[in-house]
């Protein structure tokens, strides 16, 4: 997916609203919609909606939860944070330190949390919709691996046309319009898709392709870092998810090459490479090299 294409941006959200069990991480500049789409889509699911706004100041407790002591009853009882819901907005993540960052971990991978001892589980659906600024923009924090190998895809929205920011413009004429909109599906539509979803075919020349693919980006020379065994899951499990949302009981290696870049760029790390430098850029263009060299199968 070419950096900013926003045609590309609704047809990822759609495949997120039926294989709602992974999460998702917009990235771009600020004041391009990151934060609305996310609450658009949320505002589609009739389920529980939170938003965190991540800043220097936030602690790990203030998304998770606390366990507060009762002096009447004498007993410690857990007091859940925002993060226990079924879409949670995290809003411009990495404004906040890495100890912060690394709260949702647990909460992203298991969808659960563990406090003093005890497992509280996440509701289902649970999906975490993350925005950050790119690192070149003050006063943010770069993402750990560990913490973006955890979202299924990275995309980016990217200006719009001028006939579209014209659009903009009249459409909030008199107000938000997202504030107007309506749930089109539940939470028991949502886990009916995702079982639907999982129903797929994927054939073994497919399964094929995805590890060549995946064992390409750990031999290039070009890279610090492959793709995890969890990066090739995320492909497997989103690629069914698109044929779905074609009206295809199949996967096909076109799905694949579709999904490629936004699953599996975030993932990996170019050798000479800065802060300073579009880390985004140089990973997108390793993988889209290694499609060019992969032969997909017929």
């Amino acid at each position: 997916m070419p950096h900013g294409n926003a045609g590309w941006l609704a047809n990822y959200i759609d495949l997120y609203c039926i294989y709602i069990g992974e999460h998702i991480l917009l990235e771009d500049i600020p004041g391009v919609g990151k934060t609305l789409v996310a609450k658009a889509l949320a505002k589609s699911i009739r389920g529980e909606f939170s938003r965190i706004q991540f800043t220097p100041d936030l602690l790990p407790s203030d998304i998770v939860g606390n366990v507060i002591y009762n002096s009447k009853s004498g007993v410690f009882t857990f007091t859940p944070g925002p993060l226990f819901a079924n879409v949670v907005l995290a809003d411009e993540i990495n404004r906040a330190p890495p100890r912060t960052q690394s709260a949702l971990l647990e909460g992203m991978s298991d969808s659960q949390v563990s406090m003093d001892g005890e497992t509280h589980s996440l509701p289902q659906p649970f999906l975490v919709i993350a925005t950050q600024n790119p690192y070149e923009f003050e006063g943010t924090y770069v993402l750990p691996e560990s913490q973006l190998d955890r979202f299924l895809i990275r995309l980016s929205i990217g200006y719009p046309s001028r006939e579209n920011e014209l659009t903009v413009l009249i459409s909030h004429r008199d107000g938000e319009p997202v504030e107007q909109l309506t749930p089109v599906v539940t939470v028991d539509d949502i886990m009916e898709l995702q079982d639907r979803v999982r129903q797929v075919e994927v054939e073994d020349s497919i399964n094929d392709y995805v590890l060549d693919l995946v064992e390409a980006t750990r031999n290039s020379d070009e890279l610090r870092l492959g793709v995890s065994t969890r990066g090739a899951l995320a492909i497997y499990r989103a690629s069914q998810a698109w044929a779905l949302l074609a009206g295809r009981e199949y996967v096909t290696p076109d799905d694949i090459k579709h999904l490629a870049v936004p699953v599996f760029a975030h993932r990996i790390l170019p050798h000479g490479f800065s802060e300073g430098d579009s880390r985004r850029v140089l990973s997108e263009e390793v993988i889209t090299g290694i499609l060019d060299r992969i032969v997909a199968p017929s």
